[in-house]
């Protein structure tokens, strides 16, 4: 009688064990699932938000309230290459050409988010202190064309020859459980401001 006690109790412990162990794989799982769709929601919103912030700026090249201020939308990029854009636009919609300034600097980490492959990207305004945008950008890379459809190769040296232009851009939340970071990419192809098109 008292073995089969005994063994009844290292079995019990033996299916508790096994239960437990279920439990706390389940909700691992749980938590991890629960981490990764939050994760990936906040990488879709901020890459929904980089996306806007640049469209709104990108198809305002050459724009001016004062159209005579910028006479020649030929002219209103100023250089490019695959990481930065420098144009004339109007900013305020106040009839006064500004510079605008959007680039992507790949070197500099962010120290205040976990995730190692975060930049910064760039706004600025004329002279202004450059306005860091933190949204998890990990890869930001244009392509530029001319009216022919030809892609023009880096350095561009005439860039009134630019007609569309091609973004790529990866986001990824930049913090992740177990540094598993959800990734976002998003292409815009043949992208163009409107006044370029004036010739």
């Amino acid at each position: 009688m008292g073995v089969n006690v005994i063994l009844d109790i290292i079995g019990s412990i033996i299916i508790g064990g096994i239960l437990m162990l279920s439990i706390f794989r389940v909700n691992n799982s749980t938590t991890e699932d629960m981490y990764r769709g939050s994760g990936n929601l906040i990488a879709q919103t901020n890459l929904a938000t980089v996306v806007q912030i640049l469209e709104t700026d990108f198809r305002k090249i050459g724009y001016c309230f004062d159209w005579e201020q910028i006479p020649v939308p030929t002219e209103a990029i100023l250089s490019a290459d695959s990481v930065r854009i420098q144009y004339l636009t109007d900013v305020d919609k106040n009839g006064i050409v500004d510079t605008m300034n959007c680039y992507f600097d790949p070197s500099t980490d962010i120290p205040s988010t976990p995730n190692p492959r975060d930049r910064f990207l760039y706004r600025v305004v004329n002279s202004e202190t450059p306005v860091a945008v933190n949204l998890g950008v990990t890869q930001y890379k244009m392509e530029f064309f001319n009216s022919l459809g030809t892609k023009l190769n880096f350095p561009i040296t005439d860039p009134r020859e630019i007609y569309t232009m091609q973004i790529d851009i990866t986001v990824e939340d930049v913090a992740a459980y177990d540094e598993k970071y959800q990734t976002i990419f998003w292409r815009q192809i043949r992208m163009a401001a409107r006044n370029l098109f004036n010739r």
